[in-house]
């Protein structure tokens, strides 16, 4: 038998191992009983598993932190127990408690986060990005399950700086919903105290890979009083996108955008399309004019019958002729 045989007969034993053992491990400690659904949410590799069961550790103990503490077992009543310690939270996943440098202090930011689904991902997304003198809004999409809503409601509590958008969408992929939930973000994040320096936009599945120190001195040298925006003139291929209307359908569980028959109108005052990311850094007078102006009160209504509007509406606004040089990329 060759090497890689030998690998994959050995893997193959110590998974049908691993599954034997959980089996009898829920049968001998009721108590303990974790089902492969509840493993696979809370994110462990098949290794740890076996491991912690061959050293006859309970199942349970496999968690971890963010599942014991941030999302306890279901009770009987197959709710989600929202009892848990802020204090032990904070500790166990090591959140940030004080700013770590005058200049990160200096320069605030915000950060939008429009979650659905995976608990333990948004939570270790915000464990990883949160600093005390930054500000947070969450939205929680409509279809998210209720339990779901509770913990994430329970998890804001804890923080002074974190809070749930004030309103909330049924959110639809590539659908205006998306991009109507980053702009009541933006409302709520205006009205903050937290005199923010630019607002990043982040999904619950999102991680960093710089510190924020890091993403403070990169904004600060490379897009300071500008908008972190790129984008190019609507190409031709992507012109089906806001030539006719799209409609957004929801409906037991299913949700996407359909095309219908009617044509789109132009753009409102002649305004020139860009596409981009629908992910940006925007600066605190950027987002005060597009809340305000008028030109971009009408783009955003015209925009709601378009495919995948957040790829255009940002990007465009940041382009439009007569605006400051500081909203140009």
């Amino acid at each position: 038998m060759s090497l890689l045989g030998c690998t994959k007969s050995g893997f193959m034993l110590c998974v049908g191992l691993c599954l034997i053992l959980l089996a009898i491990n829920s049968f001998n400690q009721p108590g303990d009983r974790l089902t492969i659904k509840e493993i696979k949410e809370c994110g462990f590799y098949p290794g740890e598993l076996c491991k912690a069961l061959f050293e006859e550790r309970p199942a349970a103990l496999v968690v971890g932190k963010i599942c014991q503490e941030a999302l306890p077992p279901p009770r009987e009543d197959g709710a989600i127990n929202l009892q848990f310690n802020c204090s032990t939270l904070i500790n166990e996943l090591h959140f940030i408690t004080k700013p770590l440098s005058s200049e990160e202090e200096d320069y605030p930011l915000a950060y939008i986060l429009t979650i659905h689904k995976q608990l333990h991902m948004f939570i270790k997304l915000l464990s990883a990005i949160y600093t005390p003198q930054n500000v947070y809004c969450i939205h929680i999409d409509q279809k998210s399950p209720k339990t779901y809503s509770q913990a994430v409601w329970r998890l804001a509590s804890c923080f002074q700086n974190v809070f749930i958008a004030s309103q909330q969408e049924t959110v639809v992929y590539a659908g205006f919903s998306r991009l109507r939930a980053d702009i009541n973000c933006m409302e709520d994040l205006i009205r903050s105290d937290v005199l923010w320096r630019h607002v990043i936009n982040l999904c619950g599945q999102d991680f960093p890979m710089k510190t924020n120190r890091e993403i403070v001195q990169y904004l600060k040298s490379k897009w300071k009083g500008r908008n972190l925006t790129p984008g190019v003139i609507q190409p031709p291929h992507m012109r089906y996108r806001t030539q006719i209307t799209y409609k957004e359908f929801v409906y037991m569980g299913l949700s996407y955008v359909y095309p219908t028959q009617r044509e789109k109108a132009a753009p409102p005052h002649n305004i020139t399309l860009y596409f981009g990311t629908a992910y940006y850094a925007l600066t605190r007078e950027f987002v005060e004019f597009l809340l305000t102006d008028q030109r971009a009160k009408d783009l955003l209504e015209w925009s709601k019958e378009t495919y995948s509007p957040d790829e255009h509406y940002w990007v465009t606004l940041n382009r439009m002729k007569g605006e400051r040089s500081a909203h140009e990329t």
